[in-house]
Formats: C-alpha cells, sequence, structure tokens
C-alpha cells in the first residue's frame, strides 16, 4: 500500500471511531436532533471544524519541536498506544446508546463549541495520535499529511452529520446491531494501531 494511501486510510479509521463513538459531542448532536430537528444536530456536528485548530497547531508545534528528543516521543508513542488500548477496548465492549430526551436541554452550535474544548478527547488525540503521525507523514510530504487531516475530518464530521440523519428518521438505529458491530469493528482496528503505536515507541527507545 502506498505511503499516501495508509495516512489516509489512518485518517479515516480515526475518524470513523471518533465520530460514531459515545461521547459528549454525539450526545450533543443526538439530543439536539431528538428535541429539536436534524438541521440542530447538524449544526453541533460541525463544532471540530471550529475548535481544533488551534489544538492541532499546538500540538504540531509542541512535537516539532522535540523531534530530535528520541526518548520523549518514545513515551508520547507509549501514550498513543494506551490511549488507543483504552479506545478499543470501549468499543469492542460497547452495546448500545441510550439518551433520555426529557433531561436533553436545549442546545446550539455554541454549546457544541464549549463541549467540544472542554471535552479531554482532541487533546489528547491529538497530542498522542494525531500529530505524531501528521509529522511522520510530513516526513514522506506535504500530501500525505494532508490526506490524513483531510481523512480525519471528513470521516469525524461526516460520520456526526450521518448519525443526526440517521436519528432524526429512526432512534432505533443508536440500539441497531449495525451501530453496535461498526463500533466494535473499529475497536479492533484501533487496537492494531495501539500495536502500532507500541512498535514506534520501542524503537524510539531503542529497543528494537
Amino acid at each position: 500500500m502506498a505511503p499516501h494511501i495508509t495516512f489516509l486510510f489512518s485518517g479515516v479509521v480515526f475518524g470513523l471511531s471518533a465520530g460514531l463513538s459515545p461521547g459528549p459531542l454525539l450526545t450533543l448532536v443526538i439530543s439536539e436532533t431528538l428535541k429539536h430537528d436534524i438541521k440542530e444536530g447538524i449544526k453541533v456536528s460541525v463544532a471540530p471544524l471550529l475548535t481544533d485548530l488551534p489544538i492541532v497547531l499546538i500540538t504540531l508545534f509542541v512535537l516539532s519541536r522535540l523531534s530530535n528528543m528520541l526518548p520523549v516521543l518514545g513515551v508520547v508513542s507509549l501514550l498513543g498506544c494506551a490511549f488507543l488500548t483504552y479506545l478499543g477496548y470501549e468499543s469492542i465492549a460497547f452495546r448500545g446508546v441510550d439518551i433520555d430526551v426529557e433531561q436533553a436541554k436545549p442546545q446550539s452550535i455554541k454549546k457544541g463549541v464549549t463541549a467540544n474544548f472542554l471535552n479531554p478527547s482532541p487533546y489528547m488525540f491529538w497530542f498522542t495520535i494525531g500529530a505524531p503521525l501528521v509529522l511522520k507523514a510530513s516526513k514522506i510530504g506535504l500530501f500525505s499529511a494532508s490526506l490524513f487531516i483531510l481523512g480525519f475530518y471528513v470521516c469525524l464530521v461526516g460520520s456526526k452529520v450521518l448519525v443526526a440523519i440517521v436519528v432524526g428518521k429512526s432512534r432505533f438505529f443508536l440500539k441497531s446491531r449495525n451501530y453496535v458491530y461498526t463500533i466494535r469493528f473499529l475497536g479492533v482496528i484501533l487496537l492494531v494501531f495501539a500495536v502500532l503505536f507500541l512498535k514506534d515507541s520501542l524503537e524510539l527507545f531503542g529497543i528494537l
């Protein structure tokens, strides 16, 4: 597989996993859709496009400054392995989503942005997984790095928009086998990436 296709595939997998797995932002997408309409759910879905740029730039800047400190990058890769293992386990154990519409307060794009800023997951992802992969891809070429970012955000936002549309038509989708099995399958792939990050970490430590 060509390197740029590999990074595109990585972005797609991580984007789908982040977009479809339960979390604060997906809960807002679902509750807004059920409480109001599909349009409101879609508004919340685009929050990462408004919040993630500073996170991405800061993590890329910090890690690029540490590019010659291999043990530090080894620790970052090890943290990425641990985070991916956690996400993979959570996804494999996933059984469906329960949303209490009566308790869901009206939300807006503003609250979606706030929720994403306060959610630690984007920071953890970009510091331990996203930024290291972008820097690795940039060594091959800007095109590879761009494909990773493009694949990630198209699938991250696109999958949340898709959830809003499907939930707007049938809330039973959240408990459907297709949804549950998709999350579990993505969990298995995340565990594969966890192994790859562990390998990178051991290489940076000079063990392999």
